[in-house]
């Protein structure tokens, strides 16, 4: 079975780079046929939290499954599901989080600042997605298998799941 990657670090920076230009091209465009600046609502931040949230807890009760010595085993495909969800946590995270900061960029550089109530909102999103972010990564690190015990009945080599280059002690 291949060994699952680390998501990479550039890849999630891409995303956050992406969300940046969006945000940052969105409210160039608004302000060149002289509208207002476009104001994400404060249900997407509290609903990227959540996610946050959800991530961690369900991370957290995972690696308690795993490391604990019950015996019981644990269901792979809720620990592939909650992988998925990570990963995609921390790509949304970043996007959204670009996104966020993409927007507040344009309005704060502006000659004249707006309110509270119109760059707030958009600073909310930026510290969310990025909260999201660092979940995923969380989540991500808690949905590692921790090493076995080398001490434990190792298999014979040639069995499946022994690896080619396993010395036994």
């Amino acid at each position: 079975m291949p060994r699952l990657e680390r998501t990479s670090p550039l890849a999630v920076a891409a995303c956050a780079v992406v969300g940046l230009a969006a945000g940052l091209l969105l409210q160039f465009a608004l302000s060149a046929r002289g509208l207002a600046p476009f104001v994400p609502p404060v249900s997407l931040a509290a609903t990227l939290a959540v996610i946050a949230i959800v991530l961690v807890v369900l991370g957290i009760g995972l690696r308690r499954a795993v490391t604990r010595t019950s015996g019981r085993p644990v269901n792979p495909f809720h620990a592939v599901r909650l992988l998925a969800g990570a990963r995609a946590g921390q790509f949304v995270g970043a996007l959204l989080g670009g996104f966020g900061g993409g927007l507040l960029v344009q309005v704060l550089t502006r000659t004249v600042v707006p309110s509270a109530a119109t760059w707030a909102p958009m600073l909310l999103v930026l510290l969310t997605g990025i909260g999201l972010a660092v979940a995923g990564l969380v989540a991500a690190l808690l949905c590692r298998v921790p090493p076995t015990d080398p001490d434990a009945d190792a298999e014979a080599p040639g069995e499946p799941g022994a690896d080619a280059g396993e010395q036994l002690a």
